[in-house]
């Protein structure tokens, strides 16, 4: 069966965001035969989801696995417990419709220029989408300490008993990704895919 990674960008994001650019060259790079997808997200928890999953059900005969950062993360987890699909999480959102309730309102997308509405009910789908239960051998949890944006021990709680990788300083972009995709692509088994 063949594999695919499908990269779930952050809020505010898109393709274009310097992780998933990383994530798209090392894969043809290093696992030309791994398929890589990595949509521009809709603004909609509910909406974002059913897109992630018609790509997933698109491809029945593709072993998928998911690649989330911040609240590509959260998307992943609750992705990763319905498919029993593997999953990286790189700094992600835990509690997201606490955080973005602080962004209800208009917002420009820094990379698309696109304008839209963050709507209260938004936090409702974002927490009607929350995994209390987890299994954790889907998961690499990775998170660095200075993330400005989360608080990682949020993660480091949640995912203490999945594969975590706790590093000292950095920032929400999560700095030195790239020496970090050896690692996912061996977690996700998709060398000699």
């Amino acid at each position: 069966m063949s594999k695919a990674v499908l990269y779930i960008h952050g809020f505010n994001s898109s393709p274009q965001s310097k992780k998933a650019e990383l994530t798209r060259d090392y894969l043809a790079k290093n696992c030309p035969e791994v398929e890589f997808h990595c949509p521009l997200i809709m603004n909609s928890p509910n909406a974002a989801i059913a897109q992630l999953e018609e790509i997933i059900n698109s491809k029945t005969d593709v072993n998928w696995h998911f690649i989330g950062s911040s609240l590509g993360g959260y998307f992943s987890t609750y992705l990763a417990q319905k498919y029993q699909c593997k999953a990286v999480l790189v700094n992600p959102a835990i509690t997201p419709y606490l955080l973005l309730s602080d962004y209800i309102g208009w917002q420009t997308n820094p990379y698309t220029q696109e304008r839209y509405e963050v709507k209260s009910a938004h936090m409702a789908e974002l927490k009607q989408l929350e995994q209390q239960k987890i299994t954790e051998n889907l998961y690499q949890v990775m998170v660095q300490t200075g993330d400005e944006v989360l608080d990682y021990q949020l993660a480091v709680n949640k995912f203490s008993n999945s594969q975590l990788i706790v590093q000292q300083g950095g920032d929400h972009s999560f700095i030195n990704f790239a020496d970090m995709l050896p690692a996912i692509t061996d977690f996700l088994d998709l060398v000699n895919a």
